[in-house]
């Protein structure tokens, strides 16, 4: 099984090869942002938003479908596992700091983009996903350099670790199944 920053390199190199200018960890964000939004797992309409957001509507390459599919699978897997099991698709930890605080800033930016497509009502939120959400904007606007030291690797970890965690609070709230699709009731307008 291809760890998380494997995941990252392989997709990052594919998105380069094919032109796409976006990032892998934005993929995940925006699949994330969908799915704490509370588009259902089941849900195949998430394809075509994506490309429109990274690919300018643009049908997307073959490889780059079934790239973003495996991707989407094993996201879902892990946001159902529950525990916490959600891993960001974000460079290796030896990366220098400055590249995996860019790519987090990618993936939630990702994240409030794909929330947005589903999610524009927030008045049946708890107050800590409003917060997380705030934060979240914040998040998105940081650009500061960080030094390599180990202040700074702490507070990159402790924002990861608040990310991933906020996602599951998002999608363990507003998240949705097929059965719990089928258990509401159908507005008709």
């Amino acid at each position: 099984m291809n760890t998380s920053s494997q995941v990252f390199e392989s997709l990052s190199a594919l998105l380069e090869r094919n032109n796409i200018l976006t990032s892998a960890a934005e993929v995940q964000g925006m699949i994330c942002g969908m799915l704490g939004g509370g588009m259902p797992l089941e849900s195949q309409d998430w394809l075509e938003p994506l490309a429109d957001v990274i690919n300018q509507g643009e049908s997307l390459p073959k490889e780059v479908i079934s790239a973003f599919k495996s991707l989407f699978d094993a996201t879902c897997q892990q946001l159902v596992e529950g525990d916490f099991a959600l891993v960001l698709c974000l460079p290796d930890d030896a990366a220098p700091i400055n590249d995996r605080g860019h790519a987090l800033l990618n993936w939630v930016h990702g994240f409030l983009l794909g929330f947005g497509l589903h999610q524009a009502d927030l008045t049946g939120c708890s107050e800590d996903v409003k917060e997380g959400l705030e934060d979240f904007a914040e998040i998105a606007r940081m650009d500061e350099e960080m030094t390599e030291d180990e202040e700074s690797e702490q507070a990159l970890f402790e924002v990861m670790e608040y990310v991933r965690v906020t996602v599951m609070l998002c999608f363990n709230e507003l998240g949705k199944s097929a059965e719990q699709q089928q258990g509401e009731p159908k507005t008709v307008h």
